[in-house]
């Protein structure tokens, strides 16, 4: 991967940005109007945003005041916990197209797979993708056997699944089985809030490649294949980490950054979440 405008193809034909920009936590308002913009600036295509981020508004802002063409935007967005539900799902869906502005929605994603609640939910996803008001639809925060589940009766197979995934968490498992099953593996805090950046091993491979431990870590996640969101609103940093398209990591330092996973979640476990 060489640039930052190259794409990966999802299991629909659906082309998606490898790097993009994700948004949790950005204000509503003109910092994240003022985030995108930055980002856009610097090549980014691709915004994930969610409905429980309550900022699904200013992302539309910032797509009516850039100059780049709608057709040539990624956008994603999420529906919360608390929507889930055939019915639910379709109404939280056009609440979040209202705010965004936008007729289709690029990739429409199930939060996190709430129990009990999820297979109704992915009904009304495949709906909307049905119908041609979404591009794609996928799940976050999935893990095998809640995979396993939807795909019992799923019509649609999901495009993409979003996990927490870095260095310390690879999932192994889970991203062969997404492999097998054509599901794109998507990392989201992908950086871990700069948690790992002072690790040993981190730190003597960005000195290796006059890089960043950021940087390391988002080309790390693009040669395992895995689309990547790194959250800024920083606008140094929103550039730093688009610049990873002119450096590889070699066999070593994927070997390296691969063996130190740990499976430690930042977050929270999808099989423990409330």
């Amino acid at each position: 991967m060489r640039s930052i405008f190259e794409t990966t193809t999802l299991n629909n034909g659906v082309k998606m940005p490898w790097l993009g920009l994700g948004v949790y936590k950005a204000e509503n308002g003109k910092e994240i109007v003022d985030t995108i913009k930055e980002a856009v600036l610097n090549g980014y295509r691709s915004i994930d945003t969610a409905a429980v981020y309550e900022n699904e508004e200013g992302v539309g802002q910032a797509l009516r005041e850039i100059d780049v063409p709608r057709e040539q935007m990624f956008i994603t967005t999420k529906v919360w916990n608390d929507r889930q539900g055939f019915d639910e799902t379709l109404k939280a869906f056009e609440e979040s197209r209202e705010k965004l502005g936008v007729d289709v929605v690029d990739l429409y994603l199930v939060h996190w797979p709430v129990t009990g609640m999820f297979k109704e939910t992915w009904r009304a996803m495949e709906k909307l993708y049905k119908e041609g008001r979404v591009r794609a639809i996928g799940v976050s925060n999935f893990n095998i056997h809640h995979l396993e589940k939807l795909l019992e009766d799923a019509e649609v197979i999901p495009a993409v699944n979003q996990m927490e995934y870095h260095p310390l968490l690879t999932l192994p498992e889970l991203h062969v089985y997404c492999k097998e099953k054509g599901i794109q593996l998507e990392a989201w805090s992908p950086l871990t809030r700069g948690r790992i950046f002072d690790r040993p091993e981190l730190v003597s491979i960005a000195e290796k490649h006059g890089k960043s431990p950021a940087q390391v870590i988002l080309r790390w996640d693009l040669q395992n294949e895995v689309v990547t969101i790194p959250k800024s609103v920083t606008p140094s940093r929103i550039k730093q980490n688009a610049q990873i398209f002119d450096f590889e990591l070699d066999e070593q330092d994927m070997n390296t950054l691969n063996g130190m996973n740990e499976n430690h979640r930042f977050s929270q476990d999808p099989d423990t979440f409330v």
